[in-house]
């Protein structure tokens, strides 16, 4: 879907990325409750309680990949300087997103027991991701340095 020339799916995946790095940020000043509603595990819960520097430095270092991947995805609309190997890197990203949100499929198959509310929420927003970064990526395909 294209807005006056504006490719919405990168437009919106950027968005979504940016919103979830944000997120993790949050998180770290929000400490071991917050670790544990968005499904960190107790191990960082009780790490971040303990106040150990380990779970905030993965966390944001999360919130660090998705910022850039947010990036590439502006950088695919031209909202901000082209980066270095935009098609690949775009490519990558939605596999990522794509891979991470259809594992849910086969964990429903195959372990059940283990697929509770977050795993469901984290999956099926990976999904929507990976999907707007694909067919952003395609629908950009083109014009892509």
């Amino acid at each position: 879907m294209m807005i006056e020339g504006l490719n919405i799916y990168l437009v919106i995946g950027g968005v979504l990325s940016g919103l979830a790095a944000l997120l993790h940020v949050i998180i770290v000043f929000k400490g071991a409750t917050w670790y544990r509603y968005f499904g960190a595990g107790e191990r960082m819960a009780t790490q971040a309680e303990q106040g150990s520097w380990i779970p905030a430095i993965v966390t944001l270092g999360i919130a660090g990949v998705l910022f850039i991947w947010g990036l590439y995805a502006f950088s695919g609309v031209g909202l901000v300087q082209p980066l270095p190997y935009l098609k690949g890197a775009l490519i990558i990203i939605a596999s990522i997103y794509l891979i991470r949100g259809l594992v849910l499929f086969p964990a429903l198959i195959i372990r059940p027991d283990l697929v509770d509310g977050f795993a469901v929420w984290s999956s099926l927003s990976s999904l929507v991701f990976g999907v707007c970064y694909a067919l952003g990526t395609w629908q950009a395909w083109e014009q892509l340095a």
